[in-house]
């Protein structure tokens, strides 16, 4: 499962996955991404909290992941990886080819500093 909330005055996404991540979370998390920036030129930014990637339920959950990334990423100013998991660094690198956000990786221990960051500039 995906939660995810828009800050709506800050214009940050955040983002907390606690499961294998659907197709479904995908169609949800879509539709209120898309309401927000049809008011708004784009993210100011995301955060994404996990303690560890939670994978994907399926192929199709993994298709729709890319799908938002692809549709969404040049709206997104900043990108916040707020986590401990072991593959935070290939994320962070491969998230560099696709994303043209500025990225940066923080310890999960860290959520506020993330968001501080997101906030500034």
């Amino acid at each position: 499962m995906l939660e995810h909330t828009i800050m709506k005055p800050e214009g940050i996404l955040v983002l907390k996955p606690d499961a294998a991540l659907s197709q479904e979370d995908f169609v949800g998390l879509t539709a209120s991404v898309d309401a927000y920036l049809a008011d708004h030129y784009s993210l100011h930014g995301v955060l994404i909290q996990s303690e560890s990637f939670p994978g994907w339920e399926s192929f199709a959950g993994f298709t729709a992941h890319m799908r938002f990334v692809r549709d969404h990423q040049e709206m997104i100013e900043r990108l916040a990886l707020v986590t401990d998991s072991a593959v935070a660094p290939v994320a962070e690198a491969v998230a560099r080819h696709f994303v043209a956000a500025e990225i940066r990786r923080f310890p999960f221990a860290e959520h506020e500093k993330a968001l501080s960051w997101l906030k500034s500039s």
